[in-house]
């Protein structure tokens, strides 16, 4: 899941320090793998980048406070969610999912 908006009416700093302070609750997510926080000054966009164990996982998060939260916030702009697939064998060898490699055809 990739989540991008522009900030509006809120300062970056003000952005970053709730960020700070979300991050905890964003930790204790059912089935959230990892969450990588964006940031763009310069063309004004952010959001974040999702992986979840599984897509019930992430389904299972649309139902929360935390995700109607970011879709009803007045300082999230031109607010998109996009959900994607994960090509697992290319993203194990580049450690996407488990942080270690696959080991190629023919190694020891």
């Amino acid at each position: 899941m990739i989540v991008n908006f522009r900030l509006e009416d809120v300062s970056e700093e003000e952005y970053r320090n709730q960020c700070e302070a979300i991050a905890p609750a964003f930790a204790g997510l059912p089935g959230l793998v990892s969450k990588t926080w964006l940031a763009d000054a310069e063309t004004n966009t952010y959001g974040g980048v999702y992986a979840w164990r599984d897509r019930q996982a992430m389904e299972d998060y649309r139902e929360t406070d935390i995700y109607k939260g970011m879709l009803a916030n007045p300082h999230f702009g031109d607010l998109t969610v996009r959900d994607f697939a994960v090509l697992e064998g290319p993203t194990r060898v580049t450690r996407g999912l488990s942080g270690t490699p696959t080991p190629a055809v023919g190694r020891a």
